[in-house]
């Protein structure tokens, strides 16, 4: 054995000790930490490793060892003994741990990022521990757990035993997944067999949505049915919710089978398609309905808003994300299907070591990865340790904020609040001017205390807070609130 793998072999538990201890530290930091470390303020410093320069190199500074484009310092050279464990601590800690964003923390509201819940991160832990590849019968403890997870997660999000779910990566997977199993349909209804003989055989292929996702237009980039076959249609006046009478004409003026894509929770105003209204459709059109609910499907958790996600069994396929809202630890995500069958079909892997697909398949044949970690496990933890009871007083504590920092916006002289706040994401903007230009240095004034991320909305530029991490609390939205009218009391920032 290499001696420095022997040497951190013997001293395991000691290291995992440290280890744990600089995480604790991480962890404990969350609250006071910058959201978002400035760059100049955290330049990369030079490994302990890092080589002298060599001065015939014409693209390194040969007096400092930095970038001339950046003024930062180069990457370290592979070392040749590296130093083991300890040595890669220490430096984790000096140089990037710094500048690593508060993510995990209560007032982090960029995209819609949540944290770990405590068991959600023991979970974590204990996937790399055990090191799972849970995709084969053949060691099947990883399967049924993971089966086991989803079966929780479709009694979570309202849906009947008709759909089928798998673990994935994130929520642009989930739709990859659902959209590509849509293929395989759209293929069963003209005669043709996509997995086998290409997307050639379907000809033009036409995507319906009010407002896709734009890892809809990713997925359909990779599964061969290209961007352009994503067709948008109007939406309701005011909305980001689709018009069902303009999305009936759309599809009358439709030849052949089609797929709709619905939205569960937009992402600058958490708008909801009307999911029973087009599922009616359906069965006047007979299109395959996928639901895109990466987080609007928790809406299911509160019975003040289940009402907006009604209809989200009615779906063909179902994406919901989980390192959102369920916080879980990135990455982690899954997809729902009535046609598992179908779902076969298209990541069948044929191989001699592998198990036949047979009526309940593998999860080696059902998704783009021939192995996954035991991503489930962190899922199954954080079901386990706070059931729905937990999870739904996460969502309503996040809702509630989330309705306090739009009205404390609206109360703020310079700024102008875009949009209801129907669930758990703010859209404003600058009442005056509101530049892309003014907007990100308002934003950049406000990155030590919370960070929010810019969008469009009604072809206005503006900013949006998502709230969906389990430690956010009153006292973070009235810090982000009085961090906010500072911000756009300065000169130099939103005036």
């Amino acid at each position: 054995m290499h001696p420095g793998l022997a040497a951190d072999l013997a001293r395991l538990p000691e290291l995992l000790e440290e280890t744990r201890q600089q995480a604790l530290a991480f962890l404990a930091g969350l609250d006071e930490r910058p959201v978002v470390p400035q760059a100049r303020a955290h330049a990369p410093v030079q490994s302990r490793t890092q080589a002298q320069p060599d001065p015939t190199d014409t693209g390194t500074d040969t007096d400092t060892g930095t970038d001339p484009g950046t003024g930062t310092a180069r990457p370290a050279g592979l070392a040749e003994t590296g130093g083991g464990l300890p040595a890669a601590l220490a430096e984790f800690a000096e140089r990037w741990e710094p500048r690593l964003s508060a993510s995990a923390g209560p007032r982090y509201f960029g995209f819609v990022t949540g944290g770990a819940t405590p068991a959600a991160l023991a979970g974590d832990w204990l996937t790399s521990a055990v090191d799972q590849n849970s995709n084969s019968s053949l060691d099947p403890a990883g399967q049924h757990l993971e089966r086991e997870t989803v079966g929780w997660l479709r009694e979570l999000f309202g849906l009947s035993q008709a759909h089928h779910g798998t673990f994935v990566s994130g929520a642009t997977m989930s739709n990859t997944v659902g959209l590509a199993i849509a293929r395989e349909w759209l293929g069963e209804r003209l005669g043709v067999d996509v997995a086998e003989d290409g997307v050639g055989a379907l000809g033009p292929v036409r995507v319906l949505s009010g407002g896709a996702h734009s890892s809809v237009s990713k997925a359909l980039s990779v599964l061969g049915l290209g961007r352009t076959a994503l067709r948008s249609v109007p939406l309701l006046p005011g909305r980001e919710a689709v018009d069902p009478a303009a999305l009936e004409r759309a599809l009358a003026d439709t030849d052949g089978p089609c797929v709709v894509v619905a939205n569960a929770g937009t992402v600058n105003t958490v708008d909801f398609d009307d999911l029973r209204a087009i599922a009616d459709l359906r069965e006047r059109y007979g299109f395959w309905l996928h639901v895109d609910a990466a987080f609007g499907a928790f809406a299911a958790l509160s019975p003040e808003h289940a009402e907006l996600v009604a209809g989200l069994d009615l779906a063909d396929s179902v994406c919901v994300d989980l390192h959102k809202w369920l916080n879980v630890p990135y990455d982690s995500a899954v997809q729902f299907t009535r046609r598992p069958d179908l779902q076969a079909r298209v990541f069948r892997n044929s191989a001699a070591y592998l198990a036949q697909v047979g009526e309940h398949p593998d999860l080696v044949h059902l998704t783009p990865e021939n192995s996954h970690r035991l991503r489930a496990l962190a899922a199954w933890f954080t079901l386990r340790a706070y059931g729905r009871s937990g999870h739904r007083e996460i969502v309503e504590r996040n809702i509630a904020g989330a309705r306090a920092l739009g009205e404390a916006v609206g109360r703020i002289d310079g700024l102008e609040l875009l949009a209801p706040v129907r669930l758990n994401v703010v859209c404003f903007t600058l009442a005056t001017d509101p530049t892309p230009e003014r907007l990100a240095a308002l934003a950049a004034d406000l990155a030590d205390e919370a960070f929010l991320t810019p969008t469009r909305y009604a072809d206005r530029p503006a900013l949006r807070a998502a709230f969906s991490n389990w430690r956010t609390t009153e006292a973070d939205v009235q810090r982000t609130a009085e961090a906010l009218a500072r911000a756009v009391r300065k000169p130099t920032g939103g005036r």
